[in-house]
């Protein structure tokens, strides 16, 4: 391995180096600050939902779906070559509000718009069950083995300047995640997470001593490795365990199942039935052209969110049928700063891979 590589991965910086030290396990107050501030602005603008549908608000119910895009889960591209690199998005006046420490410079990113393709009912069920005949091919892991999953991402929100709401975004920036199967041992490069170049731990126990179960929302290998792969009790079990979050019962199953395709790592038989679940769900529809975060054109399958606008569309390849990405389109004019055409997420999963170290790149010698 090269030095470079060595630099930007500490993990691998010699026999009994620590993965992580202590000082850097919390987010810098800049960051927090970051978080809050979106936060903030996402319950504001779900407020102001509830409140054109004649509907009270009850405590932070009205975050959970925004919620979602506070942590993208998809974070190189250079600022200057997003034009090139987005064919088929419009950039649209640079939302710069201020740099925020702890933002790893992602912040005052370009707003991206879209035209709003077309969607269509028809080929669902058939595009689903090629997408699932792809899916089955993946190579599942060994145990000992991380998962480790490159993307580029980025996010645009709602910001309060002033008392007025104003829409901002990241610029393009990269991801880099590495998993352990069973969830305990992690490492993370994202400039919009943490300002260290060689990013920081994801290993549990957490800074204060605890170990999260592995959840639908928060999985490990092993956990997925354990989830009937019969389409119809997948589908069940997804609907039980989300019940009562996200717009409506139907839009969270498909969210969730997209959660999963990001920055997961599905074993085949799993991997293959969360399609042919998803084709089971009420509203599912094919858009014939998208574009990911870099710049690749796909098929899409989608569903509209009713109670936002927001239309969320995972990407593939159109002859391999391989995922490439997703991004989230707003389709309706929400009444506020996101416009038709907006997109407020996008993201490009570069490289899927299983390696044998922490830290370790795909291609370099064990």
């Amino acid at each position: 391995m090269n030095t470079d590589r060595c630099r930007r991965n500490p993990a691998e910086r010699g026999e009994g180096a620590p993965v992580l030290p202590p000082t850097e396990r919390d987010l810098p107050t800049g960051r927090h600050q970051f978080h809050k501030e979106r936060l903030m602005a996402q319950i504001h603008r779900e407020a102001q939902r509830e409140e054109r549908r004649g509907t009270r608000t009850h405590g932070t119910t009205a975050a959970v779906p925004a919620a979602r895009r506070l942590m993208p889960r998809h974070r190189l591209i250079a600022l200057p070559a997003i034009a090139c690199a987005l064919a088929g998005a419009v950039l649209v006046g640079n939302a710069v509000f201020g740099s925020r420490g702890g933002d790893g410079g992602v912040t005052g990113g370009p707003v991206l718009t879209t035209p709003v393709g077309e969607a269509s009912s028809e080929g669902v069920p058939q595009l689903l069950d090629r997408i699932s005949l792809a899916a089955a091919s993946t190579t599942d892991p060994k145990k000992g083995q991380y998962v480790y999953i490159e993307s580029r991402t980025a996010d645009s929100y709602e910001k309060i300047v002033g008392g007025t709401s104003a829409l901002a975004a990241d610029k393009l920036h990269p991801r880099q995640i590495w998993k352990s199967l069973d969830g305990t041992k992690g490492w993370l490069i994202d400039p919009a997470v943490s300002d260290s170049p060689e990013g920081e731990t994801l290993s549990l126990p957490d800074e204060r001593g605890d170990t999260p179960v592995a959840t639908l929302n928060g999985p490990s290998y092993d956990y997925l490795a354990q989830l009937t792969t019969d389409p119809d009790a997948l589908l069940k079990k997804i609907y039980a365990e989300t019940k009562g979050r996200g717009s409506t019962p139907d839009q969270e199953a498909f969210t969730t199942i997209g959660d999963l395709l990001g920055e997961s790592y599905p074993p085949a038989a799993l991997y293959s039935a969360l399609f042919k679940a998803a084709a089971k769900i009420p509203g599912v529809v094919v858009v014939d052209d998208a574009v990911d975060a870099a710049g690749r054109h796909g098929v899409a399958v989608a569903r509209l969110d009713e109670t936002s606008g927001e239309r969320m569309e995972w990407i593939f390849d159109r002859k391999t049928h391989v995922f490439l990405g997703e991004r989230s389109v707003q389709v309706r004019d929400d009444g506020g700063v996101v416009k038709r055409g907006t997109v407020t997420h996008t993201s490009a999963v570069l490289k899927r891979a299983v390696v044998d170290g922490l830290g370790q790149l795909p291609g370099d010698a064990g």
